[in-house]
């Protein structure tokens, strides 16, 4: 046996139920990547996994995304070495917060070389955001050059990535929308060309969308706004909805008379049915995180045995910095200090 150190859920509950233990090393099988994790992103969704909200198996290994360097090749694993550093999602089976993770070779992205503590740290904290924007405006909503995009919680993790890649994508107008006036500016410091309050859009969202309303729309709330969603769509527009039930019902009359589109996008699922699509999306964030067209807020790395820190700054939702886990000594001088 070939011990690591993995922070795992043995049972369900607060944060006082994470673990640091030694588990065995995992080895990657066919068309698998094992990397040598640097940094693990830190997301809701492991709270959620840690709350029992998901039925995964106990003891589980959360952790949705990492940059670190590649370990060691499965069979037929062409285009990476040993030794690369690179980003990956690893949300299809989780196990990011541990020294070593298996994940299929689709999900890995190169980094440029050679990678920083802090460009692991960054390419960690974007991984799974950054795919997330890229494969909504791109492949979901197939934004146009000049189009006008409109984005809710334009301050949180999916929105500070969202309004970046659609002027990346070259949409035009770029408005985000908030839940309250306390996070206006940090929205706006992601380079939207207006924010609002999310309540004041519906007397604002024609004018807001240059006349006719927007032309693209993602909605991560759901819930009752969807609907003030649709109606924010200019003719021929699609509305992407990523999270939150909704009892918004939208009628066959509605969509053919304007041309309009409701669709959806999880990242999960896409991962297990569509691999080779989400890495392309993750590889084009990692290209413009590496061009400074895309950059992410994030506070300074926790250490892995400080996972159940992590998680309370998470649930406190003060942030809208993400957080990271240094899991390596490539942390350097990066990790918080212990009264974070």
């Amino acid at each position: 046996m070939h011990p690591m150190r993995a922070v795992t859920i043995p049972v369900f509950g607060d944060t006082s139920v994470l673990r640091l233990d030694e588990l065995e090393t995992p080895a990657p099988g066919a068309g698998e990547v094992a990397i040598d994790v640097a940094f693990a992103g830190a997301n809701f969704a492991d709270v959620l996994f840690r709350r029992g909200a998901a039925a995964v198996a106990l003891p589980y290994v959360p952790g949705i995304e990492v940059a670190g360097h590649v370990r060691a090749l499965g069979a037929g694993v062409e285009g990476l070495r040993v030794g690369q550093p690179v980003a990956a999602l690893t949300i299809v089976a989780g196990g990011g917060y541990a020294e070593v993770v298996v994940t299929d070779a689709r999900l890995v992205a190169p980094l440029p070389e050679p990678a920083s503590p802090g460009e692991l740290a960054t390419a960690a904290a974007l991984a799974s955001i950054g795919a997330t924007a890229v494969f909504i405006l791109q492949r979901v909503a197939r934004v146009r050059a000049g189009e006008s995009v409109l984005v809710h919680a334009a301050a949180g993790g999916a929105g500070s990535q969202l309004g970046q890649a659609a002027r990346m994508l070259g949409a035009g107008r770029v408005v985000g929308t908030v839940a309250s006036a306390r996070r206006l500016a940090a929205a706006r410091a992601f380079g939207y060309d207006d924010v609002v309050v999310r309540d004041r859009l519906p007397a604002r969202a024609a004018e807001l969308g240059g006349g006719a309303g927007f032309d693209v729309v993602v909605d991560p709330v759901g819930g009752a706004d969807l609907r003030a969603s649709f109606d924010a769509l200019a003719p021929g527009g699609r509305l992407v909805t990523m999270g939150g039930a909704s009892d918004a019902e939208f009628s066959a009359d509605e969509l053919w008379a304007g041309g309009k589109s409701v669709l959806g996008f999880n990242l999960a699922e896409l991962s297990v049915s569509a691999p080779q699509l989400v890495g392309h999306a993750l590889r084009r964030a990692v290209q413009g995180m590496a061009d400074g067209e895309l950059r992410c807020d994030m506070r300074e790395p926790f250490a892995l045995e400080r996972a159940a820190s992590a998680h309370r700054v998470i649930e406190a939702a003060k942030s809208t910095s993400k957080i990271v886990l240094a899991v390596s000594s490539a942390a350097g001088g990066l990790l918080a200090p212990r009264s974070a």
